[in-house]
C-alpha cells in the first residue's frame, strides 16, 4: 500500500471517467473548440468532479497544465482573504505558453462565506479574459445568484452500480486481486454511488487479503450486514426490546460502528421491510429526529435505545 489508489487510478483523460457520459460529451466539445466557460460542478462526493476538472486542464494545456491550473480548497480558508490573496494573484497573471487562459479550480466552493462569494464574483468578472473558474460544490444553491448566472452548471449524479463494478474490476485486475461476486455487491452497497469510497474500501481490504469477500469488506469498512440491521429492526418490531438492544450493542462492537452509521443503515433498511407504508412513515420520521439529536451531540447509546423503543411501540400498534 505504497500509494493511495484513488490517485494511482485517477483517470487522465475525459474518456476514461466512469459514468457521467452526459457531462463528458459536453466537456469534450469545450476542449475541442478550446472555448471553456466558467463552470460549476455540482453533485455528491466521489462522482468525478475533481477528476473532470483535472482531465479538462490536461487535455487543454498538455505539458504546461501544471503551470496553468491552480487547485484550491475553499473549506481550508472560507473568508474573503483567500479571494483577495491566492485566487486574485493567480488570476491576474498571464497564462504560460500559447494558451488563451488559465484555470482556477475551487473545490468545496459552497463553503465560502457570503462576503467571499461577493469578492469572487468580482474577480471572475474582472479576469475572464485570461482566467476561467471551475467551482466544485455539493449544493449549487449555496452559491450566490450572481456567481451561478456567470457559470455553466454541470450536475454530477451518483454512479450507477455497473459503472462502479467495471472500474473496480479494472483495478482488481491490475492489482491481481480476486473479488468474489458477493464482495463486488458489498462494494456497491457500501459505496452508494461514490466511486472514491468504493476504491478506498477495496484498498483497505486488499491490505489484509488478496481475496476480497463480503465478510472482509464489512469488517474493514465499518458497515454492518444489511441482514443484521433488518434482524435488529424486526426484533424491535416484535416487541422484544431487550433482545433488540443486545443485537444493537453486538453490531456496535463487532463492526465498530458509530451511532450515525447505525442510523443511516437503519434508514436504508426500513424501506425493505414488509410493513405498512403508514408505519414506515412514522418510523422514518422518528429516525430523522434521532439522527438530528445525534448530530447535535446527544448520547448515541441513549438515542439509539430510544429509537428501538419507538420501533417496539410501532410494532405493538401494527398488531
Amino acid at each position: 500500500m505504497n500509494q493511495i489508489w484513488i490517485e494511482k487510478y485517477r483517470p487522465k483523460k475525459l474518456d476514461d471517467i466512469a459514468g457521467q457520459r452526459h457531462i463528458i460529451e459536453r466537456l469534450k466539445a469545450y476542449v475541442d473548440t478550446k472555448n471553456v466557460p466558467h463552470l460549476i460542478f455540482a453533485g455528491p462526493a466521489g462522482t468525478g468532479k475533481t477528476t473532470s476538472a483535472l482531465a479538462v486542464s490536461k487535455e487543454l494545456f498538455g505539458d504546461t497544465w501544471r503551470q496553468n491550473f491552480n487547485e484550491l480548497n475553499a473549506s481550508d480558508e472560507r473568508g474573503i482573504g483567500i479571494i483577495r490573496g491566492k485566487i486574485k494573484n493567480f488570476a491576474r497573471t498571464a497564462p504560460i505558453g500559447h494558451n488563451p487562459f488559465k484555470i482556477i479550480f475551487l473545490d468545496e466552493a459552497d463553503s465560502l462565506t457570503s462576503d467571499a462569494q461577493a469578492a469572487l464574483r468580482r474577480t471572475i468578472e474582472r479576469y475572464t479574459h485570461i482566467c476561467r473558474f471551475v467551482l466544485s460544490v455539493n449544493y449549487s444553491s449555496k452559491l450566490i445568484e450572481p456567481i451561478q448566472s456567470r457559470c455553466t452548471v454541470f450536475r454530477f449524479r451518483p454512479l450507477q452500480p455497473e459503472d462502479i463494478k467495471n472500474y473496480i474490476r479494472k483495478i482488481a485486475q491490475k492489482e491481481k486481486l480476486e473479488i468474489t461476486p458477493d464482495g463486488l455487491e458489498t462494494l456497491i452497497y457500501v459505496a452508494r454511488g461514490d466511486l472514491r469510497k468504493a476504491i478506498n474500501v477495496l484498498q483497505v481490504g486488499a491490505s489484509i487479503s488478496k481475496k476480497i469477500t463480503a465478510e472482509l469488506l464489512y469488517e474493514t469498512s465499518a458497515t454492518a450486514k444489511p441482514e443484521d440491521v433488518k434482524k435488529l429492526i424486526n426484533t424491535a418490531l416484535k416487541g422484544e426490546f431487550m433482545q433488540s438492544r443486545n443485537i444493537l450493542y453486538e453490531l456496535l462492537i463487532t463492526y465498530g460502528l458509530s451511532g450515525e452509521d447505525v442510523i443511516k443503515q437503519i434508514h436504508r433498511a426500513i424501506f425493505d421491510i414488509p410493513i405498512p407504508d403508514e408505519s414506515k412513515i412514522r418510523l422514518i420520521d422518528k429516525t430523522g429526529e434521532i439522527e438530528f439529536r445525534l448530530t447535535e451531540g446527544s448520547n448515541e447509546h441513549i438515542q439509539l435505545e430510544t429509537l428501538l423503543a419507538q420501533f417496539a411501540l410501532e410494532g405493538k400498534h401494527m398488531k
